[in-house]
């Protein structure tokens, strides 16, 4: 029975540190920060309802996963979209692709190149620089691409200047090189490229990081006390936990 006990609290330990979120703040800005452990937690990507619907909210994933005991643990928008909420590039759900993978250079800061992929496979989650995800491949459950890398080799981005005036509110992921922790960060502010890359970097230690949005970023974070609304959005990704 001790043995027993024991076991159930290291379990319902593990399971409340494997999907962290807390703000935290960094040379001056402050940021909201998930971290999803990939060997315990449930990561994947919405985009669209039973009935072919884009979900667009959060609130309607919830009430959707609710249907089979479950509810989101965090989410957030993931990758930028057209108009009626179809995904720019590449593109999976449940091992199905919607998107086919978009290299070349295009409008806007999805064409800022390189651009990258996050890929979500069995225990890992993995940022992968676009062309590199051409070469390798990779067999991913759920795919999402979007633009500009943030991160690549442990490198900013080439573009980026320490300087830059475009400043908005902005999202994104980074991947440890295990593949094991993947890491989810909305700033609280305003803030450019530059900044929101160099928190992956120098905060966050992460060598590959890639950029969501900006200006419709979103989070939902119920550890924070926060699920945030605004215009509808297209691919989300969030955890998967019991609705206890």
């Amino acid at each position: 029975m001790i043995w027993r006990a024991a076991f159930l609290w290291l379990a319902s330990v593990a399971v409340a540190q494997a999907a962290d979120c807390q703000n935290v703040a960094f040379d001056g800005d402050n940021f909201s920060v998930c971290t999803v452990d990939m060997t315990r937690e449930n990561l994947r990507l919405f985009l669209y309802d039973d009935a072919g619907d884009p979900f667009s909210q959060f609130s309607r994933i919830d009430a959707h996963l609710n249907q089979s005991g479950d509810k989101l643990g965090f989410a957030m928008n993931a990758g930028m979209y057209h108009e009626d909420r179809a995904p720019v590039g590449h593109y999976v759900e449940d091992g199905v692709e919607k998107m086919r993978v978009i290299p070349n250079a295009g409008p806007g800061n999805f064409g800022l190149l390189p651009n990258g992929i996050l890929c979500l496979r069995e225990g890992r989650a993995d940022v992968f620089e676009t062309l590199r995800f051409q070469r390798e491949a990779p067999a991913c459950q759920h795919a999402t691409q979007s633009g500009p890398m943030l991160v690549i080799d442990g490198a900013l981005h080439p573009r980026f200047l320490a300087d830059g005036t475009s400043r908005y509110i902005r999202n994104g992921v980074g991947t440890s090189a295990d593949g094991k922790t993947a890491m989810f960060v909305i700033s609280n502010g305003a803030i450019n490229f530059y900044k929101f890359a160099s928190f992956f970097r120098d905060y966050l230690k992460l060598p590959q990081a890639l950029f969501f949005d900006g200006n419709v970023s979103r989070l939902h974070a119920p550890d924070l006390k926060r699920s945030d609304f605004g215009r509808r959005l297209g691919p989300i990704i969030g955890t998967v936990v019991p609705d206890k």
